[in-house]
């Protein structure tokens, strides 16, 4: 009888457990687990060093009324796992890139497959299906349900025509209510117990980014532009949509869909180290990448195109004159390239045609003759409107484009970034994209994609502070390259901030803004400013001319999400130092150590550091020297939005 009693006890045990349909994943070293349930829809949870961080979420796809994942029948289950190192043209963060991960596909009954990753700092997971021809997505549901208690920090906005440069919104999860404005990726929740969750997605391609809007129960559901049917122009620069499609996508029925991740964990400084995105995104589809050159660029919009001083004998503006003046800026010190922004063509659809006072060729000339290539500012209307440009704009000698105005991540809008970033690669021309939707990696598809936008960049003057641009490396910059445009030689605090162009000034001290080009990530950092202040301030412009756009190694020296963040990074031999922080009643004070640095060399540290009066004004400074060595110990000092910087070599 006791026989039988064991025996039955086993099969109701396994009986349920066959019910449930749980699958277990974890991480390579363990600290992360997921549980996926696929009894009723297909369920997850995520766990932290055993902290439950995401709660029951659901996902599912609805393909032409059919709802993958609504009753999921598994077929069959495959697990492997991976260890590879990752070499991204676009060397944000690092020259090597570990990617190592477990992974679990489901596959389905139904034609489809959901494929999960759980590596040491996140998990993800996609879609995949094998139907035959295309297919109309209705809809996605990415539901996300966390702790009580959980902080989020996002970006909000009321419609889906945004250029996602919203500033952050700071929100409990349970106060956030569908009835207030939508988000979109990335999104930044912090757990009660500590743990940051920063979510994303990756492959994006042929569909739609999303957004999210409360689900009223402590988390957020997903929500897309539907594909855009019938639209017309606003103007040169955008469009109205009139009527949109009932669906989200029109696509291939047998394909890959978006990764979806999390990167977790308990240390803020994982954040801005994560490369989860070049992780999660294919390989580069180029052949040659020899021709693409990131770096720095002289830029006029910003500063008005109004040089001035001893130096000036001719009259400014969007001229020969005024752009052969910067490229003789450009070309002492080093700077590859200069921006040519809006003005610089006499019709803004008209991209063959200079304004009159603008003869490009001359201009282009004498970039060829001092070594600065030449970026050409067009709005996307324009580039769809003339398939030839990216040919003639090749045979002029224009190195790059800088394309604006999308302001849309529909699937239209998706597709036009890779189809105009594609196009230009056959012609040896880099993008730019501003007005523009965040990464999500086709940036290492087509590494000729140097940057985007999508940022509450110092374009915005007064709206772009420290206690906002804190959290950029934490959120926006860890997602993939963002154009911030710093470099400002008019510094102030933001209680007498006051400046309007040609006069420009940024909030900040003037170390912070230095600091700027170590901190931020992108393939292309524009100097903002004027070139006059420039030469007036000749040796924050040599240290700012110094900073490379690619990184071999980056290390997070001190972190504190909403405070401060310093980081030291290497190219090649040479380490850059950079620290920011935010608004603060006293002064930050720390000492970094130089274990960094390699055994047995000594090296010179150059800084430059916030002065005395740097909390009232911006603008004071101290540049010191000093010799190190490995081990040596930096005390750093940085007052309100202020910052520090330094070259060791």
């Amino acid at each position: 009888m006791k026989k039988t009693f064991i025996l039955l006890l086993i099969t109701l045990l396994c009986t349920s457990a066959m019910a449930q349909q749980i699958h277990k994943l974890s991480s390579p070293d363990g600290n992360i687990k997921i549980d996926i349930e696929t009894s009723k829809g297909i369920t997850y949870d995520v766990f932290c060093q055993g902290e439950l961080v995401l709660d029951d979420c659901r996902l599912s796809m609805n393909i032409e009324g059919n709802v993958l994942g609504s009753q999921p029948k598994v077929q069959s289950t495959s697990r492997k796992s991976v260890n590879e190192v990752k070499r991204p043209f676009l060397r944000l963060k690092y020259a090597e890139v570990p990617n190592h991960y477990n992974e679990l596909t489901l596959k389905m009954k139904g034609g489809y497959s959901v494929v999960f990753r759980a590596y040491n700092d996140g998990v993800a997971y996609r879609f995949v299906t094998s139907f035959s021809g295309e297919v109309q997505v209705y809809d996605e549901d990415i539901t996300v349900f966390l702790p009580n208690e959980t902080n989020l920090v996002l970006q909000q906005s009321n419609h889906y025509q945004t250029s996602y440069e919203e500033r952050y919104t700071f929100l409990k999860a349970a106060q956030w209510q569908s009835h207030q404005a939508m988000v979109h990726y990335p999104i930044l929740a912090i757990t009660p117990g500590g743990t940051k969750i920063l979510m994303s997605e990756a492959d994006l391609q042929d569909y739609p980014g999303a957004f999210f809007r409360s689900n009223d129960a402590n988390g957020f559901s997903s929500i897309f532009p539907r594909v855009p049917a019938v639209e017309k122009p606003r103007n040169d620069k955008s469009t109205e949509i009139l009527l949109r499609k009932p669906y989200i996508a029109l696509t291939k029925g047998t394909r890959n869909f978006p990764w979806r991740y999390f990167v977790i964990s308990k240390n803020e400084a994982d954040l801005v180290t994560n490369t989860m995105t070049c992780r999660l995104s294919q390989d580069s589809r180029l052949d040659d990448t020899s021709w693409i050159q990131p770096g720095q660029a002289s830029w006029e919009w910003w500063n008005g195109a109004v040089p001035y001083g001893e130096d000036i004998n001719f009259r400014a503006g969007l001229n020969v004159e005024t752009y052969k003046y910067f490229m003789d800026f450009a070309a002492k010190y080093g700077i590859k390239y200069i921006v040519m922004d809006e003005g610089w063509a006499k019709d803004n659809m008209d991209p063959y045609t200079p304004n009159p006072d603008c003869d490009l060729m001359e201009i282009l000339a004498h970039g060829k003759k001092v070594g600065v290539g030449v970026v050409l500012w067009l709005t996307w209307r324009c580039v769809e409107q003339n398939p030839g440009l990216f040919a003639k704009f090749a045979e002029w000698g224009v190195k790059g484009v800088k394309i604006d105005f999308m302001d849309r991540s529909d699937q239209w809008m998706v597709n036009f970034y890779e189809r105009t970033v594609q196009e230009a690669a056959k012609h040896h021309i880099f993008v730019n994209f501003h007005g523009a939707f965040k990464p999500s990696g086709l940036e290492y598809m087509y590494p000729n994609l140097l940057s985007y936008e999508g940022v509450t960049g110092m374009e915005q003057m007064g709206n772009c502070r420290p206690e906002n641009s804190i959290y950029l490396p934490f959120i926006r910059n860890a997602v993939g390259p963002m154009e911030y445009t710093p470099g400002a030689m008019l510094s102030m605090q933001p209680d007498n901030y006051s400046a309007r162009r040609p006069n420009s000034a940024s909030i900040g001290t003037r170390a912070y803004q230095l600091a700027l080009f170590v901190v931020f990530e992108s393939g292309l950092h524009m100097l903002a400013d004027n070139p006059s202040l420039y030469y007036r301030n000749d040796d924050c412009t040599r240290f700012i001319s110094s900073v490379p756009v690619l990184w071999d190694d980056t290390r997070v020296l001190s972190a504190q999400l909403g405070d401060h963040l310093i980081v030291a990074k290497r190219n090649a031999q040479k380490w850059f130092l950079g620290g920011i922080t935010a608004e603060r009643k006293q002064p930050l004070e720390l000492e970094v150590t130089l274990d960094f640095l390699p055994d047995g060399q000594t090296f010179t540290l150059t800084s430059f550091e916030d002065g005395i009066n740097a909390d009232r004004q911006a603008m004071h400074y101290t540049k010191s020297t000093r010799q190190v060595r490995k081990g040596d110990k930096v005390k750093i000092k940085m007052v309100r939005n202020g910052g520090y910087a330094a070259s060791i070599q």
